[in-house]
């Protein structure tokens, strides 16, 4: 009687473990199978937060120029966001160690806009252009020259204040 209870209780063990390591062969590829395609996903590319960031920085400037503050401080935290997107999916590129090159002239710029002074935006807005052509050169991309802009990026969209 001893042996038959042993024999099945080695049977239940081996029956347990073979069921065990199936399970652990089908997660196995599952996982497999969602890192493939994880790694096929849509990734935005420094070009793509590069070209927002210009978007935003354009229509920061009209903004300030307006000085229309809410849209301003808006524009600000588009370029902050941009900023973030581009150290949390483009953490490999060698160029995104020196974006932090341009964090003072951010928070001055911020400051002007807190403090709805044209003057002090004018100045912060133009250290902050400067200090993106110097993280261009810094990261031999110096052909890529960023100006205060002349007109505004849309034709669709009022800078002004409406009262």
């Amino acid at each position: 009687m001893k042996k038959y209870i042993t024999l099945i209780l080695l049977l239940l063990i081996v029956t347990s473990c073979n069921h065990q390591q199936d399970k652990t062969k089908i997660l196995q590829t599952q996982i497999d199978s969602l890192e493939i395609k994880l790694s096929k996903t849509y990734k935005p590319g420094f070009g793509e937060f590069m070209g927002n960031i210009q978007i935003h920085h354009a229509k920061l400037w009209f903004a300030g120029e307006n000085q229309n503050w809410k849209l301003a401080d808006f524009e600000m935290n588009e370029i902050k966001e941009n900023l973030e997107g581009i150290q949390k999916y483009c953490s490999d590129r060698t160029e995104t160690k020196s974006i932090g090159m341009i964090n003072l002239s951010m928070d001055s710029l911020s400051n002007s806009i807190l403090k709805k002074n044209k003057q002090m935006f004018e100045r912060n807005y133009t250290n902050l252009t400067n200090s993106c052509n110097s993280c261009h050169q810094a990261t031999n991309h110096e052909y890529n020259v960023i100006v205060v802009p002349k007109n505004p990026p849309f034709s669709n969209q009022d800078f002004q204040i409406k009262k």
